[in-house]
C-alpha cells in the first residue's frame, strides 16, 4: 500500500518539502507519495490531523502557522518538541499521533556546511526572533554550549522564551560579542550588523530568496552567511526517516532545489 506523508502550512505554495522527499522518494524506488497540505485555518488543520489519526496519512511536516497547534493535538510528545513549545513533523501510529521537532538539527547541519569553522560552544550567540523557529534555535543551541541572547522587537515575548529555556534577553552589546547571528523572523531584521566582531556568522532560516537582504548585508560587511536552504534540507532529513523509515538516498537535492528556485549557488 502507498505510504502518504506530506507538509502542512499556510502558505504552503512555496514549500520545497514536497521537491526534496520526492525526490528521495523516487531515488530510493519507495510505493510513496509526499503533498503539500494547506488548511486555511486552525479548524481545517485539525480536520487534516483528524485523517490522519484515521490512517490516511503516514506523517506530516508542519510549518507556520501550526507547529504549536501540532504539539498540543499530539499524544506523545518528544522531548525536544515539548522544549521548543512546537513541533515541525507528526508521526500517526495505529491512531496515535508522536510530535517531534528536526529545526534544531537542520539548524546545526546549515551551520556544519556552511561554516565548518564556527564553534559555539562558551560563545555569544543572538537569536532574533522568539517565535516556534527561535525557539528551536534557542533550544538546539543552549545545549550545543552556547550562550544565547533572544532579540525581539516585542520585549514580553523574549522575556518568557529566556525565561522558559534558560536564555537571556538581548541588551545593547549582545551583538558586539557575538559569534553567530541567527534570524528567526519572518521579516527581515533591521539590526546593525557594522558592530558584530570580524569572525561573526549570520545565518537567515528565510530561503526564498536564498540570498535575503539579511545575508546580503553580511556578505557586504565580509562576515560568512548560511541560508536556510541548507537547514531546509538539514531537518528534512531526519523528517524522511522518521516518515518513511529508510536514511534519504545520497543525491544532490540541493542542485534540485536551487533549480526550482530560480536560484545559481553561492
Amino acid at each position: 500500500m502507498t505510504v502518504i506523508a506530506g507538509v502542512a502550512g499556510q502558505p504552503i505554495a512555496h514549500s520545497l518539502s514536497p521537491l526534496l522527499h520526492n525526490a528521495w522518494i523516487t531515488a530510493a524506488g519507495l510505493d510513496a507519495a509526499y503533498r503539500a497540505h494547506g488548511p486555511a485555518d486552525a479548524a481545517e488543520f485539525e480536520a487534516l490531523v483528524a485523517r490522519g489519526r484515521s490512517g490516511a496519512l503516514r506523517g506530516l511536516n508542519v510549518t507556520a502557522p501550526f507547529k504549536e497547534q501540532a504539539l498540543a493535538l499530539a499524544d506523545t510528545v518528544s522531548a525536544v518538541a515539548r522544549g521548543c513549545g512546537s513541533a515541525n513533523l507528526l508521526i500517526f501510529d495505529h491512531g496515535r499521533i508522536h510530535a517531534d521537532s528536526t529545526d534544531g538539527i537542520g539548524l546545526m547541519a546549515a551551520l556544519a556546511e556552511q561554516a565548518p569553522d564556527l564553534v559555539v560552544r562558551d560563545r555569544s550567540v543572538v537569536v532574533l526572533g522568539a517565535g516556534g523557529a527561535a525557539r528551536a534555535a534557542v533550544r538546539t543551541l543552549i545545549a550545543a554550549g552556547a550562550e544565547v541572547a533572544v532579540l525581539n522587537r516585542t520585549s514580553v515575548r523574549a522575556e518568557a522564551l529566556a525565561a522558559d529555556l534558560g536564555a537571556t534577553v538581548a541588551g545593547p552589546a549582545a551583538l558586539e560579542t557575538a559569534a553567530l547571528v541567527v534570524n528567526a523572523l519572518s521579516v527581515p531584521p533591521t539590526i546593525d550588523l557594522s558592530v558584530l566582531p570580524d569572525d561573526a556568522v549570520v545565518m537567515d532560516m528565510t530561503y526564498q530568496p536564498l540570498i535575503t537582504p539579511f545575508l546580503a548585508a553580511a556578505a557586504a560587511r565580509g562576515l560568512k552567511g548560511v541560508d536556510g536552504l541548507a537547514m531546509l534540507i538539514g531537518q528534512a532529513r531526519p523528517s524522511f526517516s522518521a516518515l518513511f523509515g529508510i536514511t534519504p538516498p545520497a543525491i544532490d537535492v540541493r542542485t534540485l532545489a536551487l533549480a526550482a528556485l530560480g536560484e545559481v549557488d553561492r
